[in-house]
């Protein structure tokens, strides 16, 4: 049940941020469109309590209910994120709004997005973390956690390969490739003029 929720959640998620653009821009109804895509975050709530509800019930914790706590981590990290990406690119293709800002390329202004998006990725394991703790607290030593605890380690690596990954950008900047000098195309005599 825990599995079908994730997947009803992640499909509502994108069906929820597609209806809101299509009202934002399609439709020129921006209230509207906000509101749904405000709709969002009551998704990971009701994943959350049918969570908890199927772990009071007695269920062992398992892989699934870990699984459900790193989704709502990732959410809660990634899915603002997200939705901007996906709304400044529907605004700029349906609304003629400006292009997408693209990230940069080189030296320490790709340091910063890198720092930015390795962020992003840390809150989304940090709150996967805490729910996953939670869980553990919730279940008590009375049962297996043996899967949340490895959930928890997972959550760890990320944290570490993401800031490697950012730690790289800013020890090692990538440098822009030195130009050629344009050369100034050669000018041809002009023929004499006859007289």
């Amino acid at each position: 049940m825990i599995v079908a929720m994730i997947i009803a959640c992640e499909v509502a998620f994108w069906v929820l941020l597609a209806a809101g653009l299509a009202f934002r821009y399609g439709l020129r109804m921006p209230r509207t469109g906000l509101l749904l895509l405000l709709c969002e975050p009551l998704l990971e709530i009701v994943l959350f309590a049918v969570t908890a509800i199927d772990l009071k019930n007695g269920a062992e914790p398992d892989w699934r209910h870990g699984l459900a706590a790193v989704y709502i981590g990732f959410t809660v990290g990634l899915g603002h994120s997200t939705i901007k990406w996906a709304d400044a690119r529907a605004a700029h293709r349906f609304a003629g709004g400006p292009p997408p800002a693209r990230a940069p390329r080189y030296g320490t202004a790709r340091a910063v997005h890198e720092w930015k998006v390795a962020g992003r990725w840390v809150v989304a394991a940090l709150v996967a973390l805490a729910l996953l703790q939670a869980a553990v607290w919730y279940v008590g030593g009375d049962g297996d956690t043996g899967s949340l605890r490895a959930w928890q380690v997972r959550m760890l690596w990320l944290i570490g390969i993401n800031v490697i990954i950012a730690a790289s950008y800013t020890l090692f900047p990538k440098r822009e490739p030195k130009r050629e000098p344009e050369r100034k195309p050669e000018r041809k005599p002009e023929p004499a003029e006859r007289r």
